[in-house]
């Protein structure tokens, strides 16, 4: 695990959360805790971490898991405020939300026989955290009664809990089990979307769109008919939901998608320019790639705008990934210039190697090869 990510739960996490627990219940045993959580703690990863002190919570908490879990929730700060947009927001308590991380394991593994107490708790959790992990045990456990109460907090005050309503649901959530039943029927998660689709909030509404995604990964025909059905009369946020939602089928080339995002037809803008530096980059640099389009025609010529690297991988073919580059609408003998920075870094989403890249251009899902670079191992490669 990078160590940026094992930072999120430092080596004072353990004592930290001790002192949160003993503050909420005087007979908890902080250095009990701390002495089974520690050993080796140093050179463990993010999720290991997380394990290590929810195995320690489950020797020094209460058996009982409705009283464990009532001492769990009086052991939280209060929730994280949201600003004017329903962001989440720090309020300067000076450690990373990740503290609870070992909350949310405990829960899910001792939890699921008491649903009300499990509920009672990740409702509080998600407030200060998140619960989008630990309640998909319950959704396998007991669909019926986690979706009922899934589908009361959609109106919940709290744009962290109705927030979980839609994370919580998305049948491929990075980092977490999958939801078979969800993945093979997404049909309970829409609707439960249904309600959120126009949330005050857009930490709530970004989320509404990346389950949307997840859908169009598995019923691309399923994602399309929702969109264009809340696409009529959709207000400007709920549209910006759904070219985010269709951002997968719009790389694509859909050309349903890029219909329903007024791209469907055929861009006439022409490419007058392109550059990129440097002109052979090396693993670890950035490259500037720099273009300007030309509206040749009489009238005004609007375009969805993506650019195209085919990066190599390890076998040696082609992985295309695309980058917006926004929407265009140039005036007759109009030009623009665009211009996107890509990190050539080594990343935990993308390991980089040697070789011929291309370059393309995208316009409203028409490709436009622009060429291609050599990306060179880096100079600090012995």
């Amino acid at each position: 695990m990078a160590e940026s990510l094992k930072s999120l739960l430092g080596e004072d996490a353990p004592q930290r959360l001790a002192t949160l627990l003993h503050r909420a219940w005087s007979r908890f045993d902080r250095k009990a805790f701390t002495a089974l959580a520690m050993p080796g703690y140093p050179i463990l990863g993010l999720m290991a971490r997380g394990e290590r002190m929810a195995d320690a919570l489950e020797q020094t908490l209460p058996a009982d898991f409705e009283r464990a879990a009532a001492i769990l929730s009086s052991a939280m700060d209060p929730p994280l405020p949201m600003d004017a947009r329903g962001e989440p927001c720090s309020d300067g308590r000076g450690y990373s939300a990740f503290l609870y991380l070992p909350y949310g394991i405990f829960i899910s593994r001792h939890g699921l026989e008491h649903f009300e107490a499990a509920m009672d708790a990740q409702h509080a959790l998600t407030q200060r955290f998140t619960a989008e992990f630990s309640i998909r045990p319950f959704l396998v456990r007991h669909p019926a009664a986690t979706l009922a109460r899934l589908a009361q907090w959609t109106a919940d005050p709290s744009g962290h809990v109705r927030r979980l309503v839609s994370e919580g649901t998305r049948p491929r959530l990075p980092w977490a089990r999958r939801l078979p039943a969800l993945v093979a029927d997404p049909s309970p998660g829409l609707a439960l979307l249904e309600h959120l689709r126009d949330d005050p909030s857009r930490y709530v509404r970004r989320s509404v769109a990346n389950h949307l995604g997840d859908v169009g990964k598995d019923h691309p025909q399923r994602l399309l008919a929702l969109a264009g059905r809340w696409m009529s009369d959709a207000p400007p946020p709920r549209v910006r939901l759904l070219r985010h939602a269709l951002r997968t089928l719009v790389r694509r080339g859909d050309p349903d998608a890029l219909s329903l995002l007024g791209s469907g037809h055929s861009s006439r803008l022409s490419i007058r320019s392109v550059s990129w530096a440097p002109a052979r980059p090396h693993i670890g640099d950035n490259l500037v790639v720099t273009l300007a389009l030309h509206n040749p025609e009489a009238e005004v010529q609007t375009a969805l705008v993506n650019l195209e690297i085919g990066y190599v991988k390890a076998n040696g073919q082609l992985s295309p990934r695309t980058f917006s580059l926004g929407n265009v609408a140039l005036a007759s003998g109009g030009v623009v210039t665009l211009r996107k920075q890509l990190s050539l870094r080594q990343m935990t989403t993308r390991t980089h190697y040697p070789g011929l890249h291309t370059i393309a251009l995208q316009l409203n899902g028409r490709r436009h090869p622009l060429g291609d670079f050599f990306l060179d191992p880096s100079p600090l490669t012995p």
